[in-house]
């Protein structure tokens, strides 16, 4: 096992474990509960970890976690309704056609 980052609370280590449990990497959630001894030890030890069980897919654990972190950012119009979208988004937030094919 490899730990793969800190989050900075209990939400979004849950939502990274599960994004890549749902890309084939098993992935859990450390230290969930050690927010209720932040006092009592450095706030940095008190958050909770997202670690792999396979060492070997490290790097590509890594790179999922920094696709979702880092989303692309992109500007189409919508066939459906001609609204400009801007940002990550994949459907026209005025009608909810699904952006385009490339």
């Amino acid at each position: 096992m490899k730990r793969l980052t800190r989050a900075p609370n209990l939400a979004l280590a849950t939502l990274w474990a599960d994004l890549l449990s749902n890309a084939g990497v098993a992935a859990t959630v450390q230290r969930m509960y050690a927010s209720s001894i932040a006092g009592e030890l450095p706030p940095d030890q008190a958050l909770p970890e997202v670690w792999i069980t396979d060492d070997a897919e490290l790097e590509r654990a890594r790179g999922l976690l920094d696709a979702l972190r880092h989303p692309a950012h992109r500007h189409w119009a919508c066939r459906a309704c001609g609204e400009i979208v801007d940002g990550p988004f994949d459907q026209c937030w005025n009608c909810g056609a699904d952006m385009p094919a490339p």
